[in-house]
């Protein structure tokens, strides 16, 4: 009996440790991964204020800038938006005072919103940071101070999986933020292919960390089958490969 051919599963992760990871995982999972990064960091160079009494970081990579440039928090009540950014606060050398049951700018106003009225807040981030989180800290009366330790943009070699989801050869897609939703559609007219690769996603099995990047994905036409209730990476990939296979191998 012929072995079904493995699922092409294309992941958008930093060309880092992330892909990296991303790609082991997949093919732990039996699929054939993808490996087509839609995001790249560049450092601001900025430092977080140290004098707020609340500092907000939103992601392993904000973390990382952050200890890198010898930021203190001082007295600050230390704040994580998930588990993977506490873990890497605590990784540094940070205490962790505040992680939201919702891994969300959402969860972490609801967190934070009753107690904030007249504070000084620093909230360190990418420059595609939501405005969710600052607009609903300030509602709560809070003084807000926003630092971007990092931008995001789009490596000009990216694309590879849109030429694949437009010929039909694309089985998965792992969106993991808003940002690589557009920048997939962006390298896809680049290069000619913007409704052809639309279209290809409507046969895979599309995957989405969180509702902010299921509605930026369903707004430009993109259906999105699997977003998990845990907001990581491993999550996403377990689901949507499980997901993808029966009809694969069908």
């Amino acid at each position: 009996m012929r072995e079904a051919p493995r699922l092409r599963v294309a992941a958008f992760r930093p060309d880092d440790e992330r892909l990296a990871d991303a790609v082991a995982l997949l093919e732990s999972l039996g699929a054939d991964p993808v490996p087509d990064p839609m995001l790249a960091v560049e450092p601001t160079g900025a430092t977080p204020r140290g004098d707020s009494t609340y500092s907000i970081l939103t992601s392993k990579t904000g973390v990382e800038l952050a200890a890198g440039s010898g930021w203190d928090p001082g007295e600050a009540t230390v704040c994580a938006i998930g588990e993977s950014t506490a873990a890497a606060l605590r990784d540094a050398g940070y205490a962790v005072d505040v992680v939201p049951e919702e891994f969300s700018s959402t969860g972490l106003v609801e967190a934070l919103g009753a107690e904030v009225a007249g504070a000084r807040v620093e909230v360190a981030r990418s420059d595609h940071g939501s405005a969710v989180l600052t607009d609903g800290l300030e509602a709560a009366g809070a003084y807000v101070h926003e630092t971007v330790l990092y931008r995001l943009v789009r490596p000009p070699e990216a694309g590879e999986s849109t030429e694949l989801a437009a010929a039909g050869e694309l089985d998965a897609a792992l969106f993991t933020s808003s940002l690589t939703v557009e920048h997939f559609l962006a390298a896809a007219e680049e290069r000619g292919v913007r409704d052809a690769a639309r279209d290809g996603l409507c046969d895979a099995t599309v995957g989405a960390i969180g509702t902010p990047t299921k509605e930026t994905a369903e707004s430009t036409g993109i259906s999105v089958d699997i977003v998990p209730e845990r907001a990581d990476f491993e999550a996403l990939a377990c689901e949507v490969v499980e997901a993808a296979g029966p009809t694969h191998h069908e």
